[in-house]
């Protein structure tokens, strides 16, 4: 597995891949990953096995506070699951914040989705204590606008 920047001329396999994140992960405009290869490619690693784009990361790094680093979008194609993709990816986003002296990534996820739930804590993320509890996560009500209740994983860089 080779981790490496998102490029422009990946957008297209890019594409491909999160297409597959649905219901969970909205595909955007190619203008969008277009930006995202652009300006951060830093914090937008592709996981690449035999020549294709087995997994992904978009994240941001906060204008307002540069300590943190938000993900947008993790995906793992289905046939590369459970074999370290996230991991790797993931760990790679924390290495680009620790440089920056970054504190926190964090990310949120629809209270339903329990596989991301089970992923998130297995990646050492914890979830963030919220308004309610639904199935044993927590949730934090209206935290994306009015009725986009979100359950919120955080995990810290550094000590």
């Amino acid at each position: 597995m080779i981790i490496t920047p998102l490029t422009v001329g990946r957008i297209p396999d890019l594409e491909k891949l999160l297409a597959l994140g649905e219901p969970y992960i909205r595909l955007r405009g190619s203008s969008d990953y277009w930006l995202y290869a652009t300006l951060f490619a830093n914090t937008c690693p592709l996981a690449i096995i035999d020549g294709q784009v087995a997994g992904s990361v978009i994240a941001f790094r906060s204008q307002v506070d540069p300590s943190q680093i938000y993900l947008q979008d993790v995906m793992t194609h289905p046939s590369h699951r459970r074999q370290g993709v996230t991991r790797a990816l993931v760990e790679e986003v924390h290495r680009q914040g620790a440089l920056w002296g970054c504190r926190r990534l964090f990310l949120t996820s629809e209270p339903d989705n329990h596989a991301a739930h089970s992923a998130w804590l297995g990646l050492g993320f914890s979830n963030r204590s919220g308004d309610t509890s639904e199935q044993g996560v927590s949730v934090i009500y209206d935290y994306k606008g009015p009725g986009k209740h979100r359950a919120v994983y955080e995990r810290q860089i550094g000590s």
